[in-house]
């Protein structure tokens, strides 16, 4: 089993939704988890990612990387921040209604990066997903499916007043540790 593979495993393992995971410089390996809808878990209530969810999921990767000998010197787990990116089909679903930026892979109508509301067309989101967005003053619809996404990440929203749709524990939470030498 690759570390990739191990690390999934474990994390979806423990409840959570891996967003992604990557090797760094200096046998860094980043690990970005975020909290899966309608799962209540031991660290608390509520949407964000928190320090004690990191711990939980560092300490489990730990012994998983291993058990599997796989090679690392430091390893960080933490959320996926305020502009979370969004890769799997269900990510888009999860956050229909939310602000995203989309970069497209091809250009369409003169550039590649929309930023809007996104919509999920239909009963089958598979099968196309939109971005209501503003050009002036007028409203468009851009329809896409997932092929067609380079990169789509939520806007950050912050409310210096009132907090932010995604507190500061899911811009901040990191647990990072040293790691396993082979």
């Amino acid at each position: 089993m690759n570390w990739q593979q191990a690390v999934e495993r474990t994390v979806t393992g423990l409840g959570y939704d891996l967003v992604d995971c990557e090797r760094g410089l200096r046998g860094l390996l980043c690990v970005y988890i975020d909290r899966t809808p309608g799962v209540v878990y031991p660290t608390g209530p509520g949407e964000f990612i928190t320090v004690e969810d990191c711990e939980q999921v560092t300490r489990q990767l730990q012994r998983v990387l291993e058990v599997e000998g796989c090679d690392y010197e430091r390893l960080e787990v933490s959320s996926p921040g305020l502009d979370r990116p969004l890769r799997r089909l269900d990510d888009f679903v999860r956050y229909a209604g939310s602000e995203i930026d989309l970069t497209l892979k091809v250009v369409f109508q003169g550039r590649k990066k929309y930023r809007g509301a996104l919509r999920v067309v239909g009963d089958d989101p598979a099968a196309g997903l939109e971005l209501v967005f503003q050009e002036g003053k007028e409203s468009h619809v851009l329809g896409f499916v997932l092929d067609e996404v380079r990169d789509a990440r939520l806007v950050p929203v912050v409310d210096f007043k009132r907090g932010s749709r995604r507190d500061a524990a899911a811009g901040g939470a990191t647990q990072e540790s040293g790691g396993h030498e082979e």
